[in-house]
């Protein structure tokens, strides 16, 4: 919850005794306006404060408030702004809402010819929040990120293993691996050698992989994907970290994986879903389900990648592999919305100051204006700018993942759907929904960007498969 300076507190109380609003309710009045300013601060909002006070109202529905809860909330928000307005001496917008007399409510607070209660009755179920401009009322100081490369730049006691796993990521970042590889591969590295006590890296045998492979399914009971993963790590840093033949492992046993059948949603189940989400995570699931993609891939879609002359978005896929995707003709006009909110955004940060946003690789050093320009800023950008540590500069990242996970994660039980959905749920969904509608499945593999078409076969079995029991003879089809 957002920490409001006290002065700012104080005034407003000022207000509400000089309007006549009872002592009784200051208190809720305050927690009213604690969530609002909350609210602005994460998710972007309109600059017209009728709009903005009736997409809070929104989320109060979603939170299950009563309407009568919610017309005292718009009532607390009205008296706010226009303390605000008085303060600065700025004129009043005339489709500006303003508090007015509650139900059984307070003698000597005025009323203004737009009222709360008219904005309450239009919050309705199945109006969603229209996304416009983030407004600065309280502007938090920005965050440290929260990305570290763990598991080779953190010391360990052993100088010998540091300087091992130091070159291994190196070879990792030649490659243009993604940080969760790297990431991955340094941490299982990690963990091989404290399982190992620090032995000398020079001293590591193919024994030693058999050995803390079999720990983790026996003693770990890990899972055979879990095992195959920290083989494919501890096979990279033989190869690259200490300079083995991988004829040495060869014989080194790799669990079998086992049957898995991905989880898929029914477009009832999607939409259920889309009502308990609110602003920017409904646009983010509409872009999953409906074009495919990974998490990662949404998340870190930019400006650039649109074309909606040919209708079509351009992913950065897996292993730095590109492909395009068509547009969803559905949300065309919620994509260009977004745009918008994107370059005001951006224009309130170039007038603030800030140092861009953040760019993969050395792009910066070969454009320096590019982290500046709009058409490398996110399509989904984090509201709270980020500290770079090591320059101390305020740049830009995306709406972090673990944002949005939590988000579904109370949407699919508000929405009372018993399955496990996750982000990649969507893309489930979007590949077995093509198969319904009889496309055909290298089309699938095509915009799935998968490498092998084995890989997309796994959704032939999320299919119900109508067979004819008596076979015939072709020729007597």
């Amino acid at each position: 919850m957002i920490t409001i300076p006290n002065e700012v507190f104080t005034k407003y109380i000022a207000y509400l005794i000089k309007t006549g609003v009872p002592v009784a309710s200051h208190a809720e009045y305050k927690k009213w306006l604690r969530y609002y300013l909350d609210f602005c601060d994460k998710y972007p909002v309109p600059e017209a404060k009728s709009e903005r006070i009736r997409l809070f109202t929104v989320k109060l529905q979603d939170k299950k408030q009563s309407p009568s809860q919610r017309q005292r909330a718009a009532n607390a928000v009205s008296l706010y702004l226009q303390m605000e307005k008085r303060e600065t001496g700025v004129q009043k917008e005339s489709a500006s809402p303003s508090y007015v007399k509650e139900t059984g409510g307070h003698a000597g607070v005025n009323q203004e010819p737009s009222s709360a209660a008219s904005i309450v009755e239009q919050t309705q179920p199945d109006l969603q929040p229209v996304p416009q401009n983030t407004p600065y009322l309280f502007r938090k100081i920005a965050r440290t990120s929260n990305f570290n490369e763990a598991g080779y730049q953190e010391k360990s006691d052993s100088p010998e293993w540091d300087a091992v796993l130091s070159k291994m990521a190196g070879e990792i970042k030649v490659r243009h691996y993604s940080r969760k590889t790297l990431k991955t591969y340094a941490n299982w590295s990690r963990r091989f050698q404290y399982f190992l006590k620090h032995k000398p890296p020079q001293d590591v045998t193919k024994n030693d992989v058999r050995e803390y492979l079999t720990y983790l399914a026996v003693k770990g009971k890990v899972a055979a994907s879990t095992q195959n993963q920290a083989f494919n790590s501890l096979l990279f840093l033989f190869a690259h970290g200490l300079k083995r033949e991988l004829g040495e492992l060869r014989d080194v046993p790799r669990a079998k994986k086992s049957l898995y059948i991905p989880m898929v949603l029914s477009r009832a189940e999607i939409d259920a879903i889309l009502r308990q989400l609110s602003y920017p995570f409904n646009l983010v699931v509409k872009v999953l389900f409906g074009c495919g993609l990974r998490l990662f891939e949404c998340l870190q879609i930019r400006v650039a990648d649109f074309n909606f002359d040919a209708g079509k978005l351009l992913v950065h896929g897996k292993g730095k592999k590109d492909r395009t995707v068509p547009i969803p003709e559905s949300i065309t006009a919620e994509l260009r919305d977004q745009l918008v909110v994107v370059g005001e955004l951006h224009e309130k940060d170039l007038a603030a100051g800030y140092d861009g946003v953040f760019l993969d690789d050395d792009l910066e050093k070969k454009y320096p204006k590019a982290p500046k320009e709009f058409m490398y800023q996110w399509f989904f950008p984090q509201k709270p700018l980020t500290t770079v540590v090591e320059t101390g500069e305020l740049r830009r990242y995306h709406i972090h993942e673990s944002e949005f996970q939590e988000a579904l994660y109370y949407a699919v039980r508000r929405a009372k759907i018993p399955k496990k959905v996750t982000a990649h749920t969507f893309r489930h969904s979007f590949a077995t929904h093509l198969l319904q509608a009889g496309y055909d499945i290298r089309v699938i593999q095509t915009l799935l960007g998968h490498a092998s078409l084995k890989t997309t076969m796994i959704y032939t079995h999320c299919v119900p498969v109508r067979t004819v029991k008596e076979p015939k003879s072709p020729l007597d089809f």
